[in-house]
């Protein structure tokens, strides 16, 4: 379950913006990307950061994971396609090897949600 260890790198990569901020603001949530072709399965990601997360800095604090489609490029064709996740890769109407992959391994954080609190002067 690889997911454990990437949900570690995620908290230590927030905590250290988080532990950068002034103001150590309050994360209401954190928006993932996430592509189908990088092997990680969202529900065991979820999981994994309820579970680590459940004292701490980030304690309630929501994850919302966006799943991008596997998309390919057929250089025979001059298409793009929409692989089926599996043992068959190739291009479905010539079906060259799939070589050049659009979208599907994007693993990255998009943006975090925080409350930025005011002080009265």
């Amino acid at each position: 379950m690889h997911e454990t260890d990437m949900t570690k790198a995620l908290i230590l990569t927030v905590r250290q913006w988080w532990e950068e901020q002034p103001s150590r603001p309050q994360i209401d949530t954190i928006n993932l990307t996430v592509g189908q072709f990088t092997c990680v399965e969202p529900a065991s990601l979820q999981f994994a950061f309820a579970a680590q997360t459940q004292t701490g800095f980030l304690e309630g604090v929501k994850l919302a994971i966006h799943e991008t489609p596997l998309v390919a490029f057929c250089h025979a064709c001059q298409e793009e396609y929409k692989p089926k996740i599996g043992l068959h890769y190739s291009c479905p109407s010539c079906q060259s090897p799939m070589e050049d992959i659009r979208s599907g391994r994007e693993l990255k954080i998009d943006r975090i949600e925080y409350a930025q609190s005011c002080v009265e002067m």
